[in-house]
């Protein structure tokens, strides 16, 4: 398999496997708190690759440590709590069509930051995603008014984190292995995560309810499939191509996570269906050659 076929398989698997973790938060959020949510997630998917990937790890220069660390923040830690609260409070496939600010934000500070070039062309494609996905959320805010979409800010915060993230991994982590990456920003985050968890109270209030197992089970299927696996894939996918290009997995998110949407009976509209066909359009403008 060559890389081009490598790219459109890493980019249908994961937003498959994202798109359909917005509507996993929303039944895990039944159970749980958005600070236990995020901190189980984290602490999950610590221990699943401490089993797969702890003999990566000497793969990492003690140098490159560093931007681990930056990774694991900004492009796990940060976000995992922001999209907790959001999801809470906001329709699932309005909380997955906000995360598509995400390659707008990695073109932007990729070629403010991290000296990155952009065509002409994928600055296009970018902006005609955007407005595809402003549409999305003004029609969301007509269709659920009772929603407060000042949460909506969390999500644009979190994908300047993913934005950050997606740019250092191309230039100071380009050669890494990319479950040794992954496996790095995890081992990491566990001690922090755990201290979250302890501090909400989490093993004093928790019930082993039908109710609180079953979002231990959500959690479980984000953690391992939706976190561990997708974010080594996604790691392997900014190796291989470039930011923009792995960023624009976020446009295709929201087609799955609309899906899972209205099977939930979140409320969609024929102008959402347009504006996902128009952030569509976007991404093929990003990815297609001269």
């Amino acid at each position: 398999m060559n890389h081009q076929q490598q790219k459109v398989l890493y980019l249908t698997l994961l937003s498959l496997v994202w798109g359909s973790s917005f509507i996993l938060m929303k039944k895990a959020l039944i159970g749980v708190s958005p600070m236990q949510l995020g901190a189980l997630r984290m602490i999950i998917t610590a221990l699943f690759l401490a089993l797969i990937g702890f003999k990566r790890l000497h793969m990492i220069q003690k140098k490159q440590w560093r931007y681990i660390a930056y990774t694991a923040f900004l492009g796990t830690f940060l976000p995992g709590f922001l999209f907790a609260y959001a999801v809470q409070v906001i329709d699932s496939a309005i909380v997955a069509i906000l995360n598509s600010f995400t390659p707008f934000n990695t073109l932007v500070f990729g070629a403010l930051f991290f000296g990155f070039a952009f065509k002409k062309q994928q600055f296009i494609g970018i902006l005609i995603g955007l407005a595809g996905t402003l549409i999305l959320i003004l029609e969301g805010a007509v269709l659920n008014p009772d929603q407060n979409y000042w949460f909506a800010l969390l999500i644009i915060i979190a994908s300047v984190g993913y934005a950050f993230n997606v740019n250092i991994v191309k230039k100071h982590l380009q050669d890494v292995d990319a479950l040794a990456i992954t496996t790095g920003n995890f081992i990491l985050l566990l001690i922090p995560a755990i201290i979250v968890l302890v501090c909400t109270d989490f093993f004093t209030e928790f019930e082993g309810s039908q109710t609180g197992l079953e979002a231990l089970g959500y959690i479980a299927i984000l953690s391992i499939v939706g976190t561990g696996i997708a974010k080594t894939m996604f790691n392997k996918l900014v190796q291989i191509s470039n930011p923009v290009f792995s960023s624009s997995v976020t446009y295709l998110i929201p087609i799955v996570a609309i899906f899972w949407g209205v099977f939930d009976n979140e409320k969609l509209s024929l102008i959402q269906v347009v504006a996902g066909f128009l952030i569509l359009f976007g991404v093929y403008l990003v990815n297609k050659k001269k």
